[in-house]
């Protein structure tokens, strides 16, 4: 059995899961960090992230911590840990592609007595039932007899500077007794909020994936509220106060659910669960609801737009901001992306502006060019959909200089003032 004084960490994946765990446990023990673009390798080698998840002190600080793209630079390692992404297709189906490709590319290195840790969101059973035959064919050798595997689903939370992978608990699990106290022992040494052994690795992968689904369910809720408030003429900001005043009331706000977490990981759920031959239909429900939200925004603008008597098509929108949250460049998954392409049907011209975000990599991603610098008295209207300190700190009287003085500013994100907005989600 593997001890602590003969680890050797490998990390599959350099993202905003991986990066912040391989630079911690680079504090502590040897690690390779493995990411298959080379470019995001040279990068980090030279010191910086562009994913603003680690700051080029704190890379400086993981002195145990190498980083390559050559799959022969793992072979020595013995404690793999999996944090590529697991994605939806365009069906709304679980793409385990990278999951098995990364799978695959361990089973090459994999020796006896090998550990690999998953810790990508998937639905109960896919470690055993997917990842291990992969691992187990590529290698030859046998699961719980040469190798072993183990589930810790991450809890990263992209842009959040308080929050982060040390300060919070993390659940661990093994395909053994003795596997599950020593995979929990490895994250210890660098997990200060300390860990949570589950007794299986399904009960870990099920935990991981309701965390999400119950927070999609209850903004869901929060969205159809919303709907039904604006219908008829009640401010749902004031609403949702005023019901905050009770002790046990959820403090969820309406919105646009992106991501590559809240927006995904419930189909991980309802797509095992079909399969099992049920039908999830609140979760289901809570998901079509929430995808609608996008062309519901861009059809309360416009309808804004004919009440002011503004002429929509080849009007000026201003959309501020297009990562799927606040402070943060993430762009994978964001519902703006949505209530965008509803807005286009209006043959409208539109803008868009996040000082967070990579231009090329919106343009690679969803074909749409960011503009850098923004104009007073030029759009016809100004949606307001991510809440960047920036966009805080502009206040009130600068956003409102942006559009004419008839302009509509449409405020999702309840920044401004009630009095400086003509319309709130």
């Amino acid at each position: 059995m593997l001890t602590l004084a003969e680890l050797k960490i490998a990390i599959i994946g350099l993202g905003y899961v991986g990066l912040p765990l391989a630079v911690e446990f680079g504090k502590k023990v040897p690690v390779v960090g493995f990411d298959i673009h080379q470019k995001r390798v040279d990068e980090l080698k030279s010191g910086h992230d562009h994913t603003l998840e680690v700051s080029s002190e704190e890379l400086k600080q993981a002195e145990l911590l190498t980083y390559t793209a050559n799959l022969d630079d793992l072979k020595d390692c013995n404690f793999f840990i999996v944090t590529v992404p697991t994605p939806i297709d365009d069906y709304k189906q679980p793409d385990l592609t990278p999951l098995i490709k990364a799978s695959t590319s361990i089973g090459k290195v994999l020796k006896r007595g090998d550990i690999v840790v998953y810790e990508s969101t998937v639905y109960p059973g896919a470690t055993e039932e997917t990842c291990i035959p992969v691992l187990e064919q590529v290698s030859g050798l046998k699961f719980n007899h040469d190798f072993y595997a183990g589930y810790s689903p991450e809890r990263i939370n992209p842009g959040d500077k308080l929050h982060r992978v040390t300060n919070i608990l993390k659940i661990t699990s093994g395909s053994t007794p003795d596997v599950a106290e020593f995979v929990d022992q490895v994250y210890n040494l660098v997990i200060e909020a300390g860990t949570h052994k589950a007794p299986s690795i399904k009960v870990a992968e099920a935990a991981k994936v309701i965390e999400n689904t119950q927070r999609d369910v209850n903004i869901a809720l929060i969205n159809e509220l919303a709907v039904i408030f604006n219908k008829m003429g009640i401010d749902t900001e004031a609403v949702l106060e005023a019901a905050g005043t009770k002790w046990n009331f959820l403090p969820f706000r309406p919105g646009l659910v992106g991501g590559h977490c809240i927006g995904v990981d419930p189909y991980y759920l309802t797509h095992k669960a079909q399969a099992l031959g049920l039908h999830p239909e609140i979760i289901l429900a809570a998901r079509r609801l929430n995808d609608r939200m996008g062309e519901y925004v861009a059809t309360q603008l416009i309808k804004e737009m004919v009440k002011k008597r503004i002429q929509v098509v080849g009007s000026r929108i201003l959309v501020m901001g297009l990562s799927f949250k606040e402070n943060c460049p993430d762009i994978r998954n964001t519902k703006i992306v949505d209530m965008v392409n509803a807005l286009k049907e209006y043959e409208l011209d539109i803008d868009i502006y996040d000082p967070w975000v990579d231009e090329e990599e919106v343009v690679n991603e969803y074909g749409l060019r960011p503009v850098t610098t923004l104009v007073n008295n030029k759009y016809d209207a100004v949606i307001i959909a991510v809440r960047h300190n920036q966009f805080i700190n502009m206040g009130d009287t600068n956003i409102k200089a942006l559009t004419h003085t008839n302009g509509v500013i449409y405020d999702l994100k309840y920044l401004l003032n009630k009095d400086s907005v003509d319309i709130r989600l």
